[in-house]
């Protein structure tokens, strides 16, 4: 098994190549500090497993994961975090990650995980992951449930408004003008039921729509 290792903390980086480097099925084919050194590692080795720490300078790990998924890149990802919330492993899940390893967890932990990855399998400690799947389901269903009352241009809105975004911004976004957006949301808060932008967003919030 060819794998790259990616940590910020050169402690913990040359921990883990020294841990992985017992182990006569695995070979760490480099080691890097960044998320755009790993970007280039995983490019340019194709490694079968990449450890990825979440917290890096230049680009985190989720960062990475975008787009290694928009690439649709072989190898295949494990999230090693200190501290993790539900909507970080959400978007890892997600983006395609298929293991994911809390740094407190023994060394052990770590080894048996990539071996499973390697092997195809999802490797996801459920204490770990239980509520970001629980919440990654809700998510699913707002998203379907949303997707029967709204138009594909009203859920971009919608999803826009989710972000914090004014009418002229979601606008100039969405290449519209910012009068179509007024008529756009409009439309929304008399699907919904609801009447305002402060409204809207406590029923996305509720559906777990956001």
């Amino acid at each position: 098994m060819r794998v790259v290792i990616a940590d910020d903390h050169p402690i913990v980086l040359a921990g883990l190549e020294s841990l992985l480097q017992r182990e006569p099925d695995i070979q760490v084919v480099q080691r890097c500090a960044d998320g755009v050194e790993t970007l280039r590692a995983v490019a340019k080795h194709e490694p079968d497993v990449l450890v990825l720490d979440l917290r890096m300078p230049r680009a985190d790990g989720l960062a990475v994961l975008r787009h290694m998924h928009g690439e649709r890149w072989r190898t295949r990802a494990v999230l090693l975090a200190a501290v993790v919330d539900d909507d970080e492993l959400v978007e890892a899940i997600r983006l395609g990650v298929q293991g994911i390893v809390l740094k407190e967890m023994a060394p052990q932990f770590l080894v048996e995980c990539l071996r499973q990855v390697h092997l195809g399998r999802q490797w996801f400690e459920q204490r770990v992951v239980g509520d970001a799947m629980d919440k990654l389901v809700r998510r699913a269903a707002a998203a379907g449930e949303m997707s029967r009352l709204l138009s594909r241009r009203e859920i971009e809105v919608v999803r826009a408004v989710a972000r914090g975004l004014r009418n002229r911004q979601i606008a100039e976004r969405l290449g519209i003008a910012e009068g179509t957006v007024k008529l756009h949301l409009h439309t929304v808060y008399t699907k919904l039921g609801v009447d305002g932008r402060t409204a809207l967003l406590a029923k996305l919030q509720q559906k777990s729509f956001i």
